[in-house]
């Protein structure tokens, strides 16, 4: 099919679940518990770093740990201590751990007392010459990382290194840039909380739903989801919307996520905007 004809159907789709009524059971959902932009953004973070695995346990375990943090993420990140370590002790999300959570919240302690938030640690390394975020989401999980490992002679945990997979090992980083696009998107479903990265930039968070979904409209054909499969990804979408490559993410997740969708013909699939892609890879 046409680009025109493409993206003809992703505006459809666009109009019909961009919307913030549509975000449950979306982990996204985490961030307007919150008013404040400081608790968003924390919630934001700690909500796609264990956005993975089934959608009700996903909800199940952020419900646990933002309602041990109390009412007030950033307060609890702010005077985080032994005390609230053991607090967390037991919690466990598939296979991270309560300790890892505190890790990754004793390095945001840090990062808010020297920089006041997680854009202003984020932005030391943005370039608005390069050609997309990789570079600035390597250069933190870089800086995140090196600050545990000064803290912790030399050491970084798998499980810390699991919550802040670093592109440049090759990770399509699909919980980081789908907090970024929260982040930096401003619509009715993304919070728009950072100013300062331009959204042209951004790569579509790429995981096996998505990744079935993008070569369903021929975007790819490759077996393995990779960073560079991310990258080809989104220039396709780039091709659509050069100032907005991701803004189609939300929508086309939804088909997974409302419609069932599992990538194999059935009944009601008839009234899928995608069915026509479909029985053409048939």
């Amino acid at each position: 099919m046409s680009k025109v004809q493409i993206e003809n159907v992703l505006e459809k789709l666009y109009a019909k679940y961009n919307h913030r009524k549509f975000i449950k059971p979306d982990p996204l959902q985490f961030v307007y518990h919150y008013s404040a932009p400081a608790d968003m953004e924390i919630a934001g973070l700690l909500a796609s770093s264990l956005a993975y695995g089934r959608v009700q346990q996903i909800e199940k375990s952020l419900t646990e740990l933002l309602g041990l943090m109390e009412a007030d993420p950033f307060e609890f990140v702010m005077n985080f201590d032994k005390q609230k370590r053991k607090k967390l002790k037991n919690f466990k999300h598939r296979f991270t751990a309560g300790d890892d959570i505190s890790d990754l919240l004793e390095l945001l302690k840090k990062v808010l007392n020297q920089y006041g938030s997680i854009e202003e640690l984020f932005i030391q390394g943005y370039n608005p010459e390069d050609k997309n975020i990789i570079p600035a989401l390597s250069k933190f999980c870089d800086s995140l990382l090196g600050m545990h490992a000064k803290a912790h002679k030399g050491h970084v945990t798998t499980g810390l290194s699991y919550l802040l997979p670093n592109p440049a090992a090759g990770s399509p980083c699909k919980r980081l840039n789908l907090f970024l696009r929260w982040m930096v998107r401003d619509d009715d479903v993304d919070a728009g909380l950072w100013k300062s990265i331009d959204k042209a930039k951004l790569i579509v968070p790429i995981d096996v739903h998505m990744g079935r979904l993008c070569r369903i409209l021929g975007f790819h054909n490759r077996k393995v989801i990779s960073l560079s499969t991310a990258v080809k990804i989104t220039e396709r979408f780039f091709e659509i919307e050069p100032t907005d490559p991701v803004k189609y993410d939300f929508s086309l997740s939804r088909i997974g996520i409302m419609d069932n969708c599992t990538g194999r013909l059935r009944k009601g699939c008839e009234f899928c905007e995608l069915f026509k892609f479909c029985l053409r890879g048939k």
